[in-house]
């Protein structure tokens, strides 16, 4: 969990956004596995999505203000890119619970697998800066795209792992 401390410094302090490829798990990387749990709290791993096709990652939090900018930009690549790509979201465990991210997502109808990582270890294993995080995947299995904040061109970001 040693960056929780640095997601919460970054996720109160609304960061601007950064360029791409410029922070967390280098572009190139093999995406790693990471033990979560599901909203439910039954145990869940990432590597159940890892090389089957494209992913997209997001590592978010109910509070977050750069979250919420990048939602209408996340809903409308999960309508767009439904069947062809999995949407994966991660929320963190810093002033959260399964329950509060369950509500959050039925009433924002975010799609896609939602999981709880209470104990930081996605976090940790993808070198997670902040929240509004996003990582794309390849169907290879590698990382084809990592950046932050709420104005990420997410379409250009899902070319890249197609």
């Amino acid at each position: 969990m040693k960056n929780v401390f640095k997601l919460i410094l970054l996720g109160l302090l609304a960061v601007a956004p950064l360029p791409a490829q410029e922070i967390g798990i280098a572009v190139g990387s093999v995406a790693p596995t990471a033990k979560l749990e599901t909203l439910d709290g039954k145990p869940a791993d990432l590597s159940q999505f890892i090389g089957k096709g494209p992913v997209v990652i997001e590592f978010w939090a109910t509070w977050c203000p750069s979250c919420k900018e990048l939602e209408p930009a996340m809903l409308a690549a999960q309508k767009k890119y439904a069947g062809k790509v999995q949407f994966v979201g991660v929320a963190v465990s810093v002033n959260e619970s399964p329950e509060l991210v369950r509500r959050y997502t039925q009433k924002h109808g975010l799609a896609g697998a939602q999981f709880y990582d209470r104990k930081g270890v996605a976090i940790d294993a993808y070198d997670v800066p902040a929240t509004s995080f996003v990582v794309v995947i390849g169907k290879n299995g590698k990382v084809v795209y990592s950046g932050l904040g709420g104005k990420q061109d997410l379409n250009a970001a899902i070319r890249k792992a197609l």
